[in-house]
């Protein structure tokens, strides 16, 4: 049987799609396993979870170049846009190992250590310490696999856009910086047909003739109280002999700006920028109760004398975080968040904390704080207070949240309103506790009790007034019977 040119071509195509579907399922399978590896060190590096693109994917390699992995700024937050690398914690040429922390990022948030996943060696830093406004995805430094390919990368030069360079250290004692004046006309040399105006008293015109003007000018004579003999009693040069020398005036010298100028880091503009966006968009409203702390002060002193030998020590703080979650299981729309299209009610409650650090306020997040107990709570709070401090919190604990704590207590305010921290839809502000006598019928007239005062700075979206008002009422309630949170 004789085959037609069209049959030829047709078994050929057949061949080719089979040959093509055979090489596509390999390579299929082989990006499975990749991914799945990648996917493996990712769960190890808690730390790189929130990259917008994974390390391996970042591979490019300059074909005049020994082999390398270039390491791109990551986002460590969701809303992170740029980065500060506040310092390297290793230099060019040092071993890295899987893990070691390679530098410092100041996000949006706060600011993390970046680890390494690659072992090998670091052959340039790319991006100095100190250079701010580092955008997501600008190539940082270059890791190589063995120590002999790092002087290959010596004087290699990034092919993007320059990042903008460190700002100068501050001295010790700095000094305001002092502004350019605004551009001012100098003074036209003094004449002598136009001698420099003489000082007067405010509101006063002295009337004298030109010439009497110019010699009192070149002698330094002040016009002030002279008589004039000229015409309509202007003064002339013939009635200066009675003049006295002019007082000189001290000369207005510029001055520099009447304060310091502190520069904006990144987590202080977020703040800025968060914090009014909420006010602006978010319709607050406020309600406040005092709550009567007797009972839970008395088993916060049980449980710390039954705690003493773990050397485990309750705050009042610990309880208000409890009596917070079990407030938002009994009223739900609490815990609640308003997404644009829908209102979300969370299962878990998770109390975000707000705490003070030099860089700025951070909230770490006490996760599940409805299933926890006290003891596990503070413990939670005292390690993450800590690491908040010290710059150490990963991003998985501070982002999120279902409400928000923020405590004044401890300095003394009596009361405040908070910002709400959007899209949350509570944020609860206490305040001091403070012994008060309360009337009552009794030998003294009085009792002695201990009280708190917190407001509820509610969404008015999500809580309704009434709604804000029985969520507070329980929160009372679970704080004035403290017992009833272990139901």
């Amino acid at each position: 049987m004789i085959r037609t040119t069209t049959s030829l071509r047709n078994e050929l195509a057949h061949a080719i799609l089979r040959s093509s579907v055979r090489t596509n399922t390999v390579r299929s399978v082989v990006i499975r396993c990749l991914h799945r590896k990648y996917l493996q060190r990712i769960q190890v590096h808690n730390s790189l979870r929130f990259m917008v693109t994974p390390w391996k994917q970042q591979l490019r390699y300059y074909a005049d170049y020994p082999d390398h992995v270039k390491v791109q700024l990551p986002a460590l937050s969701p809303t992170m846009e740029t980065g500060t690398i506040v310092s390297w914690h290793k230099k060019e040429g040092d071993k890295l190992n899987e893990g070691d922390l390679l530098a410092e990022i100041e996000t949006d948030k706060a600011t993390m250590g970046f680890e390494t996943p690659e072992e090998g060696y670091l052959a340039k830093i790319i991006v100095p310490a100190g250079t701010k406004n580092v955008a997501i995805g600008k190539l940082v430094c270059i890791i190589v696999p063995d120590e002999a390919s790092v002087t290959a990368f010596k004087d290699f030069k990034d092919d993007a856009p320059a990042a903008p360079a460190p700002a100068a250290p501050a001295p010790s004692a700095p000094t305001p910086a002092t502004p350019p004046p605004s551009p001012v006309t100098p003074p036209a040399p003094a004449a002598p047909s136009a001698p420099k105006p003489l000082p007067t008293t405010p509101g006063e015109r002295i009337y004298a003739s030109p010439l009497a003007k110019r010699l009192a000018a070149e002698k330094g004579l002040s016009l002030q109280g002279l008589t004039g003999s000229g015409l309509y009693g202007s003064i002339t040069s013939k009635d200066l002999a009675g003049a006295s020398v002019a007082v000189s005036q001290p000369a207005v010298t510029a001055t520099g700006v009447p304060g310091v100028d502190v520069p904006v880091s990144n987590i202080r503009a977020v703040i800025a920028k968060r914090l009014l966006e909420s006010k602006q968009t978010i319709p607050h409203y406020y309600l406040s109760i005092d709550v009567k702390m007797d009972a839970a002060l008395e088993m916060r002193e049980q449980f710390n004398k039954m705690l003493e030998k773990d050397k485990i020590k309750l705050s009042v703080n610990d309880i208000i975080i409890k009596g917070m979650a079990m407030a938002c299981k009994k009223v739900p729309e609490g815990n609640s968040a308003w997404l644009g299209e829908i209102i979300r009610q969370y299962n878990n409650v998770d109390v975000s904390v707000a705490v003070s650090t030099e860089s700025g306020l951070i909230t770490p997040i006490v996760f599940s704080a409805d299933t926890k107990g006290i003891v596990q709570i503070s413990k939670d709070i005292k390690a993450l207070a800590t690491k908040a401090r010290e710059g150490k919190l990963q991003p998985q604990e501070f982002q999120g949240g279902t409400i928000t704590l923020s405590n004044l207590g401890m300095f003394g305010i009596k009361n405040f309103s908070a910002i709400i921290n959007p899209p949350q839809s509570i944020i609860l502000a206490v305040g001091t506790t403070e012994t008060r006598l309360i009337p009552a019928k009794n030998e003294k007239g009085f009792t002695i009790s201990q009280f708190m005062s917190v407001t509820a700075s509610c969404d008015h979206r999500t809580v309704d007034g009434a709604v804000g008002a029985q969520w507070l009422t329980a929160f009372k309630s679970f704080i004035e019977n403290p017992t009833t949170m272990l139901l």
